[in-house]
């Protein structure tokens, strides 16, 4: 999975992610880097940012995100298996979390 298809996927769920009204980094490691951010009208994802700034970064593979985002991984097993690793504030990671279940 390449960042292009990641920040695809997530466009097809801005509508849901519309609400969170955060910033998120994510951390694919050697892939890259995706924010998204969701604090103004319309949801912006952009790969590989000049900045990190994000009120949480999380980290874990291409891979993963992927299945997060299409319900295949549930984030809270992600994170205690260490498949997920949450910078910042948890909150905000748990608010993304049950956006993505919806």
């Amino acid at each position: 999975m390449t960042l292009d298809e990641i920040v695809g996927e997530m466009q097809k769920q801005s509508d849901k992610l519309k609400e969170l009204n955060h910033t998120v980094l994510f951390d694919l490691g050697d892939e890259g880097k995706v924010l998204l951010d969701a604090t103004g009208d319309a949801v912006k994802i952009t790969p590989n940012p000049d900045s990190d700034d994000a009120e949480t970064t999380l980290a874990l593979s291409t891979e993963n995100l992927l299945k997060l985002m299409q319900g295949d991984l549930n984030p809270m097993v992600a994170f205690t298996m260490g498949r997920l690793k949450v910078f910042g504030s948890k909150g905000i990671a748990l608010k993304l979390s049950s956006l993505l279940d919806k």
